[in-house]
């Protein structure tokens, strides 16, 4: 089962996977600058230095009453954008990438990225190259099993006594996201399926009330939906996601009857099919 910062300065990054889609980061007017950004004046942001040596003046403080974005706030923006490019197929298993040629694309210093990727080593997306940058990770259809089966380890008890007890309304304020996968899912666009697929089952699973529950199970969810060797991002076409979407409505029905019968099979169904 299952986009950044606008200015008057700003550089359009391309939302993986969809052809024409524009994310939009700071564009930095020189390559010292590290790509924090200040509201400026009629709306429009400027790009001002995220570092500085003892010879240049400090910065002056922020107007009252405006907040001053940091340059986690871009970084936020690459790692989604990042993330978005691993679902999509637009950044390859075992291919290197470094972080100036993707702050080039992105049009913002390499620190920024470089921060991002560190972001996704951390998540096991990508592996470290001294000195050449970051490989993406291969792999197998058998991790992919794996993830499918330590999440449905997880999901699916919870899932069971989440239908013996949450009420029916509840379940039924949860539609519009399950709609909502249907209607990525027709776009096919594999980014942004993952992006609602994921929106669905972590909503499903905060009725749990376990916040660490959610956050495990979206990041074994955010595994699973990165490419296998050998796969395009075509692997998976709109009918595949389609399918997959369709289920969130069905179990939503079987939630809602408290037919645990029916929910057992679709849950079970559905983290087969991901493997």
């Amino acid at each position: 089962m299952k986009q950044g910062a606008q200015g008057s300065a700003g550089a359009e990054v391309p939302r993986a996977g969809v052809p024409g889609g524009q994310v939009r980061v700071p564009q930095q007017p020189g390559a010292a600058d590290a790509g924090r950004v200040r509201p400026g004046g009629g709306g429009a942001s400027e790009v001002v230095r995220g570092e500085h040596t003892h010879s240049e003046p400090a910065l002056p403080s922020a107007p009252r009453g405006r907040a001053v974005v940091q340059r986690s706030s871009v970084r936020g923006q690459i790692v989604d954008a990042l993330r978005a490019a691993l679902v999509a197929g637009d950044l390859r298993p075992g291919e290197v990438y470094s972080a100036p040629v993707l702050g080039e694309r992105f049009g913002v210093s390499a620190t920024p990225v470089r921060e991002a990727m560190q972001q996704l080593a951390i998540e096991g997306a990508v592996e470290v190259v001294p000195n050449r940058g970051f490989r993406v990770v291969e792999r197998g259809a058998r991790e992919l099993a794996e993830l499918a089966e330590v999440r449905a380890l997880i999901e699916v008890p919870v899932m069971l006594r989440l239908a013996r007890t949450v009420p029916a309304e509840r379940w039924a304020e949860l539609r519009p996201l399950a709609e909502a996968t249907v209607r990525a899912a027709s776009s096919g666009c594999h980014a942004t399926y993952a992006e609602s697929d994921r929106g669905f089952h972590r909503a499903v699973l905060s009725l749990s009330g376990n916040q660490q529950l959610v956050q495990i199970a979206e990041d074994l969810h955010r595994r699973a939906q990165w490419p296998l060797v050998g796969s395009g991002p075509g692997m998976r076409g709109r009918a595949d996601l389609v399918a997959d979407a369709h289920e969130h409505t069905a179990l939503l029905d079987a939630l809602i009857a408290r037919d645990l019968d029916v929910v057992r099979a679709l849950v079970g169904e559905h983290f087969a099919g991901a493997a």
